[in-house]
């Protein structure tokens, strides 16, 4: 298949574009530098220099695949205006797939969110759509769901769309912005590994290479109108993993009180995330996708040497 990819050069991205080549997939990837643009060529992959601001560009290049991978975000909208901005931003672009693509029966595979279904009070599943949008979620990676719902949405025009929803944690040994380095970096700063009140909040992990597998997959051969769940492990205590973190920095693990005051103060922007449980399944996506996790869990992949280097 010829692909189409937007961030190609980004954390899972860097992955998935040698997965889709290893397979015997033609790869374009978007680049808006020539720093990207070197990388994707790096990695064997066709270059297309454009920016996701240009709809109409990239309409062009979905509309000249055999499909479309969509892992990009404005990043450079966060700092003023958060997740709000950035999901104002990412929907347009996902209409525009919806144009190039009605009809023809393409895939059009997006990351979403595992936390996207909201507290289910058990481990969410690749059947639990992701909830509206309101007010409330404003601010959160909640906001969000609107581009979810709106991918799977592209379904009913004939578009084969899916969601892949990644966990807050996907480790590697390149992960150096991720969720899991900004605790350790909190854990560095403040002198201790802190988690909120018992810690009993459950959070997914996997590694961003099986996350690549499960896009790759979910191109190839997921039926459309799907969530499929890049989940190896579905629910570890937030405690644990403060405690493998505290571990290997040979800092003591402490309680941090869910006080609007105490929790704020360790945790900062991180603080309505890390009070938060996302468990959930992968069942679904191993048995109809063909997928099976084949990379180190978190826990192996903490002692890699990367996130704890010496000195």
């Amino acid at each position: 298949m010829r692909v189409f990819v937007t961030g190609g050069t980004g954390h899972a991205g860097s992955y998935i574009v040698p997965e889709l080549i290893a397979a015997g997939h033609e790869v374009t990837g978007l680049a808006r530098s020539d720093k990207s643009a070197a990388a994707l060529s790096a990695a064997g992959a066709k270059v297309r220099r454009g920016s996701l601001e240009d709809l109409d560009g990239l309409k062009e290049a979905a509309a000249d695949s055999d499909g479309v991978i969509h892992v990009a975000h404005r990043q450079d909208l966060l700092p003023s205006g958060g997740m709000n901005a950035v999901a104002d931003a990412e929907l347009p672009i996902m209409l525009a797939y919806g144009e190039a693509l009605a009809g023809t029966g393409k895939p059009l595979v997006a990351a979403g969110s595992a936390g996207s279904a909201g507290y289910l009070g058990r481990p969410a599943t690749e059947e639990d759509p992701a909830l509206p949008s309101g007010d409330e979620y404003k601010g959160t990676l909640r906001v969000r769901n609107v581009v979810e719902r709106a991918v799977i949405g592209l379904a009913e025009q004939g578009v084969r769309s899916s969601i892949v929803r990644l966990p807050l944690i996907a480790h590697s040994t390149t992960d150096s912005a991720g969720f899991l380095p900004g605790l350790i970096g909190i854990a560095k700063e403040k002198g201790f590994a802190g988690y909120p009140g018992d810690g009993a909040n459950l959070w997914c992990a996997v590694h961003i290479s099986d996350v690549a597998s499960v896009f790759r997959l979910a191109l190839e051969k997921g039926p459309g109108g799907r969530y499929w769940h890049a989940i190896a492990e579905g629910g570890i205590p937030f405690r644990e993993i403060a405690e493998a973190i505290g571990s290997r920095l040979e800092l003591p693990t402490v309680s941090v009180p869910e006080d609007v005051l105490m929790l704020p103060g360790y945790f900062g922007p991180l603080t309505n995330l890390v009070t938060g449980s996302f468990p959930a399944t992968s069942l679904i996506t191993r048995h109809t996708l063909g997928w099976e996790p084949a990379q180190p869990g978190l826990f192996a992949d903490l002692d890699n040497g990367h996130y704890f280097p010496a000195g």
